[in-house]
């Protein structure tokens, strides 16, 4: 296994995190549960994809990927949250929400014999 940061699934991660990080910063200070809730679930997902890389095996990897995914649902979820309560205007979410579906096609192709068994 390589080294995580050479990952293209783990780039678009980092990527989406910053991106979110960026965007929360505007949401209303006297309500910060979204911000709460909405880093616990993009932060992760880019550290479960190096947790996954430094475990050094095939079916590791695969789980820590899996893991990620869910994270990115989690976060997909918060961001319609946001959008509905009018902290993100419908063209932020849309390119937001483009960037965590551009993160999941990364690891389709590993989590996809996972996918087969059901």
């Amino acid at each position: 296994m390589e080294d995580f940061k050479d990952l293209v699934v783990w780039a678009k991660a980092h990527q989406l995190t910053l991106c979110v990080y960026q965007r929360t910063r505007t949401f209303p200070k006297e309500d910060l549960r979204i911000d709460k809730s909405g880093a616990a679930s993009f932060g992760p997902i880019g550290a479960n994809i190096a947790e996954g890389c430094g475990r050094r095996s095939d079916a590791e990897f695969k789980r820590f990927l899996q893991i990620a995914r869910g994270s990115a649902s989690e976060l997909e979820c918060h961001l319609l949250l946001a959008r509905d309560l009018q902290f993100l205007e419908a063209d932020q979410f849309h390119d937001l929400e483009a960037k965590v579906w551009k993160c999941s096609e990364c690891w389709l192709p590993w989590c996809s014999d996972f996918k087969a068994q059901f």
